[in-house]
């Protein structure tokens, strides 16, 4: 099957001006274009579109999504350099996953004290300890009672 870029927008949530981005960025230079010249997507380019959506969501940088689409380019004899990217692209996004995981749990923790019935007394005796801190040091206490 073939899509114009409309229809590719369409299937993707992508907007046809982050097409056309991708495609002036080298990102898309598998896509081919018709005999009037507009860009023609298949499904094997929606495949390596979907990749290309993966890669920059999770973080990858435009240069190096443009590096991984010419070891494609390139051919089968590319497999290990592009398995070496993912690799690499693939310890960072677990890297991000552990540090999200610690954040959502301080998230959690700071939850569970609003949520309890003696919440006020809590976060008071929070409060306390962080101005006490402050006068332990010998700095001034930018906390305030209110």
């Amino acid at each position: 099957m073939r899509y114009s870029i409309k229809q590719v927008a369409a299937k993707t949530g992508l907007s046809a001006y982050t097409l056309r981005f991708y495609d002036k960025a080298g990102l898309l230079p598998f896509v081919a274009r018709d005999a009037s010249g507009y860009r023609a997507f298949t499904e094997g380019d929606l495949l390596l579109l979907k990749t290309i959506c993966c890669l920059k969501d999770t973080g990858m940088a435009i240069a190096d999504i443009r590096q991984y689409i010419n070891l494609v380019m390139a051919g089968p004899k590319t497999a290990k350099q592009r398995a070496t990217m993912l690799q690499q692209h693939r310890e960072t996004v677990v890297a991000k996953q552990k540090a999200l995981a610690e954040n959502l749990h301080e998230i959690d923790y700071k939850l569970a004290i609003y949520a309890a019935p003696d919440a006020e007394n809590l976060v008071a005796q929070e409060w306390a300890a962080a101005s006490a801190d402050k006068q332990a040091n010998a700095l001034s206490n930018p906390f305030h009672a209110r």
